[in-house]
C-alpha cells in the first residue's frame, strides 16, 4: 500500500515511476491530471467510480505543486504518456504481456501499433480499434469493439477516449473482457505513440509549462483545458488551503459507522 495524497476530492497514490512499471500488473490505472479532477467537481457518474481505481497518480505538474502548497509532497510526476513506453519496454521479452490499443483518429492508432512493435521486437500490439465520436451511443459498435478484443486476446487494454469517457468504458463493460488483466486508460498517449504529436522538452514539463507548449501547438483542442479548467482549479486549490473548500458530492463519501447498544 502506498501512502495517500489529498487533491481536492481525490485521493492519489505516492507511488514512484519505477515503482509502477515494475509492481502495476493488474488492475484500472488512473492519471490524474487538471482538467480531470474540474470534472470530478461536477460528474458525479465519474466521482462515484473512484474507489474502483487500483492505483491513482499525480499526471500534472500543477497538482504535484499542489500537493507540496498543501504540506502533503508527492514524490514525483508520474504521467501516462511517460509510463507506458517504459510500461511496454519493461515487458517485451514477456510473451504474456499483448496490448490492445483502442481510440485515437483514424489511422493513428495502427501508427503507434507498428511503432511499438517495432520498439520491442515483436508483436505486442495485437489489435487497435478507433472508434467513432459517437461510439458509445451505438451498441452495435461497441460489441464490435468488444468481440475484437476478446478475439486478440489482449492481456493489456489501452483506452484513449478522453478523460471521465475511457474511465466509465472501462468499468461499464470489463466484466465483458475476462482476457484483459489491466486497464490502461491514458489519453493522448496514442498520439505521442504514433508521432503525430510531439514531446515538449522536458525543462518545460518540469517547470510546469507543458501546458503552454501544448496550448500552442493544438490550440483547439487544448484551449478549455489549460485557459478554462486550470484557473478555477487554482482558486479550488486556494480555497482548500484555507480550510474552506467541500467537495461537492460529499453525501457520496462513505459515512461512518454508527454503533448502537
Amino acid at each position: 500500500m502506498y501512502r495517500k495524497v489529498r487533491l481536492l476530492n481525490v485521493t492519489v497514490d505516492d507511488v514512484s515511476m519505477q515503482e509502477l512499471v515494475e509492481r502495476f500488473r493488474e488492475g484500472v490505472l488512473l492519471t490524474l491530471h487538471v482538467d480531470m479532477i474540474m470534472k470530478l467537481q461536477k460528474d458525479r457518474e465519474f466521482y462515484e467510480l473512484l474507489p474502483r481505481f487500483d492505483l491513482a497518480t499525480c499526471d500534472s505538474q500543477i497538482l504535484i505543486w499542489g500537493a507540496r502548497v498543501m504540506g502533503t509532497p508527492l514524490r514525483e510526476r508520474v504521467s501516462g504518456s511517460d509510463y507506458f513506453p517504459r510500461f511496454y519496454m519493461h515487458h517485451k521479452d514477456d510473451p504474456s504481456v499483448t496490448i490492445f490499443i483502442c481510440g485515437g483518429a483514424p489511422g493513428v492508432a495502427e501508427v503507434a501499433q507498428q511503432n511499438i512493435n517495432a520498439k520491442v521486437g515483436r508483436t505486442m500490439v495485437v489489435g487497435v480499434n478507433s472508434p467513432s465520436r459517437g461510439f458509445d451511443q451505438d451498441p452495435a459498435e461497441i460489441e464490435r469493439m468488444i468481440a475484437q478484443i476478446n478475439e486478440s486476446r489482449a492481456t493489456v487494454l489501452v483506452v484513449g477516449l478522453g478523460g471521465g469517457r475511457q474511465e466509465k468504458f472501462i468499468f461499464k463493460y470489463r466484466h465483458r473482457m475476462p482476457g484483459v488483466r489491466l486497464y490502461l486508460p491514458l489519453g493522448g498517449t496514442i498520439d505521442y505513440e504514433a508521432e503525430t504529436l510531439k514531446r515538449p522538452p522536458k525543462w518545460l514539463t518540469n517547470v510546469g509549462l507543458e501546458w503552454l507548449y501544448r496550448l500552442v501547438r493544438e490550440p483547439r483542442q487544448r484551449w478549455q483545458r489549460y485557459l478554462v479548467h486550470q484557473p478555477p482549479y487554482l482558486y479550488l486549490l486556494l480555497k482548500d488551503r484555507l480550510g474552506l473548500y467541500r467537495n461537492p458530492f460529499r453525501d457520496a463519501e462513505p459515512q461512518p459507522e454508527v454503533k448502537t447498544t
